[in-house]
């Protein structure tokens, strides 16, 4: 079993900035690729960013430029660096990580609980 914590959420003004982190815990072999997706109320969870083993990076037409994806593998853990917040970033904010655990040959997504994301003024 593998948990995904997520922090960094909050509230923030037009323009600041935010960093999300999604730590994976569990008896862990792999993490071939870690993403962000969003919800808003009344809209489907869509992809944020997603980065991949090797380092390739895959943002939402609507955040590049102001949000960068990255993970630490030694400590399982991904970021969002979140930059020029616009209230349309509004959402509650999904880590999800591909794993393969120690003692199994196959891959599983995992999700987190949600961290809310609010840009306001």
């Amino acid at each position: 079993q593998v948990d995904l914590v997520e922090s960094g959420g909050g509230l923030v003004q037009p323009g600041g900035s935010l960093r999300l982190s999604c730590e994976a815990r569990g008896i862990i072999r792999s993490i071939n690729r870690m993403g962000w997706y969003r919800q808003a109320p009344g809209k489907e969870r869509e992809l944020v960013a997603a980065i991949i083993s090797g380092g390739r990076t895959d943002y939402a037409d609507s955040v590049k430029g102001r949000f960068t994806i990255s993970r630490d593998n030694a400590k399982n853990t991904g970021y969002l660096q979140m930059n020029s917040l616009k209230p349309e970033d509004t959402a509650v904010y999904y880590c999800n990580a591909n794993v393969r655990l120690v003692y199994s040959d196959y891959w599983r997504p995992y999700w987190g609980q949600g961290t809310q994301v609010t840009v306001s003024s």
